[in-house]
């Protein structure tokens, strides 16, 4: 199991980010959560096993059909215990 942690950038609000990213982890069985921030990015924490965690990184390079991602940073992340994948408050 791995945990990463995702900064979203390009035009990744107001295009229902939060809401498809929450849908593609729940499907893939990933646990963690999502939120806006205020610079206009979207921050993430992934965690669950490798190959399910590096489909998601890829999926979210295009996101939903509005989106126009330019850039994701991405990190290793610590776990913080969920057992869902949630939105969380902007940060």
């Amino acid at each position: 199991m791995i945990t990463k942690h995702l900064r979203i950038k390009g035009r990744v609000q107001g295009v229902w980010y939060r809401a498809w990213t929450i849908e593609q982890a729940t499907k893939l069985g990933l646990k963690g959560w999502v939120h806006n921030c205020t610079d206009g990015s979207v921050e993430a924490l992934v965690h669950g096993p490798e190959e399910d965690v590096e489909q998601m990184i890829t999926a979210c390079r295009g996101g939903p059909p509005s989106a126009q991602v330019s850039d994701i940073e991405i990190s290793d992340g610590t776990y913080d215990g969920g057992q869902t994948f949630e939105q969380r408050a902007t940060c």
